[in-house]
């Protein structure tokens, strides 16, 4: 495992830890409580920086926001199975040394053409779309090496939307989300809940390590994940979010890393579901782990929408779907929720795996305290600033 990819799946770990207590009381993960995830803006918030003012040698996207450019590289990584190194010079990424950069950005162009030129701008088609996870698409169609599946090919919406599956005389959308806080001990049990505190290991790439996670009401969370060499950590203060690593500078959360932590800090998440979506519907069943599940879609405002999947028989949620915007298309992320254990009246899963293009790791909860006290000091961003990136891409 590369040193950039290993780094880049303690992040993702990180960021799951933050995914810990979403189902903790009841929790998806969605928009933050209400309809706003993220920190509360100012009257006046600030006007956020282009790609081109904070980066060098920016061509092709120009004109998107800043913090939209490290997802976007992302989704080519995931896109087409490779590193950093593929496209840019180690610690020089503003050079146009290789030939594959050049490429990239032909490709990029390529793309929003027929995006604009054949779908009146929408983004259906991404570097996904031919890549499918290999550097090389592949253009001939493979051979057939075993029986079709059922229900293979059938269509599916833009932009990973599947095409809606009714079931006649099954539940609501509604009652899937009320049935789902009360599987998990009610609504009062979960507005109870102050705060959570977690010991448990992380295992991922063959690695197995112990993590802690504080998090407190309202919407305060921190994990830290702990290596050889010092803490991998993952904080939201309830206005900013912070990744710190061993040996290397402190990185501010933003765009829907940022909106996600604020989902994750909420405590009370499953009981802010209704009001969190502008439309939820369902939208068909779905196999998870031998236990048949509903799946709930939820629409929200100006925000990529977010799935859920309900245990028919428990209504416990099994796994939720969300999904990072960028540049160039979506970046998914799934959660799977098990091992769920009661805690003062609150079903809680203590164990979760979350999967995403770059990797997946599983958390195991060995040890969980629920309305104890956590120091607000604890959430404190620290005083010596990120250092100012330099970094460049496409």
């Amino acid at each position: 495992m590369s040193v950039n990819r290993y780094f880049r799946i303690l992040s993702v770990v990180a960021v799951v830890a933050v995914c810990t207590v979403l189902v903790n009381g009841g929790k998806a993960q969605s928009a933050s409580a209400g309809q706003n995830s993220g920190p509360q803006s100012s009257s006046n918030p600030p006007v956020p920086k282009k790609a081109e003012e904070q980066f060098k040698n920016i061509q092709v996207l120009k004109g998107i926001p800043a913090d939209q450019l490290f997802p976007t590289m992302q989704f080519i990584t995931a896109s087409l199975g490779v590193e950093c190194e593929f496209c840019h010079v180690q610690n020089a990424f503003e050079k146009d040394d290789k030939k594959p950069k050049e490429t990239a950005r032909k490709m990029m162009e390529m793309m929003f053409a027929i995006n604009q030129n054949n779908f009146e701008g929408h983004r259906e088609v991404t570097c996904y779309s031919c890549h499918r996870g290999n550097a090389n698409p592949v253009a001939i169609p493979a051979v057939m090496t075993e029986e079709p599946e059922a229900g293979m090919g059938a269509p599916h919406q833009p932009g990973g939307e599947k095409a809606e599956t009714k079931q006649p005389n099954g539940p609501t959308a509604q009652q899937l989300i009320d049935k789902y806080v009360q599987a998990s001990g009610g609504a009062s049990a979960i507005d109870k809940v102050t705060s959570l505190v977690m010991k448990g290991t992380i295992d991922f790439g063959g690695k197995s390590l112990p993590i802690d996670i504080y998090s407190k009401n309202p919407e305060k969370r921190i994990s830290f994940t702990h290596l050889s060499d010092g803490d991998s950590v993952t904080a939201f203060n309830g206005q900013e979010g912070w990744l710190g690593s061993p040996g290397r500078p402190l990185r501010e959360m933003q765009g829907s890393d940022l909106d996600a932590a604020a989902i994750d800090a909420d405590l009370h998440l499953a009981t802010h579901l209704e009001k969190m979506f502008s439309k939820v519907q369902v939208r068909g069943g779905e196999k998870i782990d031998d236990k048949d599940a509903y799946e709930v879609v939820g629409q929200r405002e100006g925000k990529t929408p977010i799935r859920l999947y309900f245990d028919q028989q428990s209504g416990l949620l099994l796994r939720l779907v969300r999904f990072g915007d960028t540049a160039l298309g979506w970046l998914p992320t799934q959660i799977d929720y098990a091992d769920y254990r009661e805690v003062n009246g609150v079903k809680v899963p203590y164990r979760w795996t979350l999967a995403r293009p770059s990797g997946k790791f599983t958390i195991q909860v060995s040890e969980l305290n629920q309305n104890v006290p956590v120091d607000d000091a604890k959430f404190v961003k620290p005083a010596s600033p990120p250092e100012p990136s330099k970094a460049t891409t496409k």
